[in-house]
This record gives C-alpha cells, structure tokens and sequence, in this order.
C-alpha cells in the first residue's frame, strides 16, 4: 500500500468568498465614515459662518450707534438695494453717507454676505447659509441680541427648542420651526 500525501497549498474558494465579504463589509464602513465626517464638516462650516455673519453686523452696529434701534427687525434676505451706495471698498470714497444710509446699506450688504449672493453657479446664489433668517433686537440702553438661524442638513433636533435666559422667546420665534433649524445667538452691549 502506498500512502498519498494530498495536501493542498493555497485558498479555497469559501475562503476567497468569505475574505471578499470582510473586505466588502470593511470598505461600506469607511465609505460611511466618510459620509459623516463630510456632513459634520460642512455643518461645521455653516455654524463658522454664522459667526461671522453676526460679528459683521455687531461691527457695523457700533460704527452707526447712533441708528442702533433702527436695525431692530428680522432679515431674509429680501431688502432691495438702497439708491446710496455707501461701499467705500468699491471705490466710492468720495460718496458721503447719512447715519440713516448707512444702515439701509449695511443691511443690504449683510443680508447679501448671508444669502450667498457673493457667489453664485448659473445665476443661482450658492454662498452663505440655507435658507437662513437672522433677526435683531436691540435696546435703547446698548443691549442687542442678533440671531442667526438655517437649514442643517440632518433632521436632529429644532436648534431653538431649548432656548433659555435672556431674549429665548425671540429666539425661538427666529426662523422656521423644525428638526434641521440651526441656531446662532450673541447677545452683547453696544455701548
């Protein structure tokens, strides 16, 4: 009798199979990873940009503090342009505004930073926020309360449901109620 040594060397197929399926189920997970760090990304972006929004409108504020009460309202985006343009950055240094100028295009400007029309693809406004609302209370004694709110991307919470102390009742009636509303306040003196 002779004995047989039949030892295979190498991978079966199931082996092969069961390798691919690790590997597949491997790469769905980076894949997905992937996905949520973009989303927590650009949610990241838009909260950075909501800061600046409302520290723009704060700066011009106390540039105008003398017309402090008359910004009091809520923006959307939808003001017209003032027939004064009191931009000395475009090369309009000769231009002399009035306080009241001023503020009409202050706020015009601002509503333009937030709605995105600074950039645009195909005649649409793709900078700033998504649908964004930003509303001003300010005081006769210097208090101003700006907030800024805006579409997330993900259905989380309502970003004002949970609004407390000073001024949470505005807040909360800042922008739409929903799951993807994001809410950005500062509350501050302008003295």
């Amino acid at each position: 009798m002779t004995y047989v040594n039949n030892q295979t060397k190498g991978f079966s197929l199931i082996e092969v199979l069961v390798s691919l399926v690790i590997l597949v189920i491997g790469l769905i997970g980076i894949f997905n990873l992937h996905l949520v760090s973009k989303r927590s990304s650009f949610e990241s972006f838009q909260q950075t940009q909501a800061s600046y929004y409302t520290n723009d409108i704060i700066n011009r504020m106390k540039l105008n503090r003398t017309q402090l009460l008359t910004y009091n309202g809520i923006y959307t985006g939808q003001l017209t342009q003032p027939s004064t343009s009191c931009d000395i950055a475009v090369g309009m240094a000769t231009v002399v505004c009035s306080n009241a100028e001023t503020r009409a295009w202050d706020l015009y400007s601002w509503e333009q930073l937030f709605s995105g029309a600074s950039e645009k693809i195909s005649g649409r406004d793709v900078g700033g926020l998504d649908t964004p609302t930003a509303c001003i209370e300010a005081q006769a004694n210097g208090q101003v309360l700006v907030v800024m709110t805006w579409r997330g991307i993900r259905s989380l919470s309502d970003g004002a449901e949970n609004a407390a102390g000073d001024g949470a009742a505005f807040i909360k009636n800042c922008g739409s109620s929903n799951k993807r509303r994001r809410v950005y306040s500062i509350n501050t003196v302008i003295i």
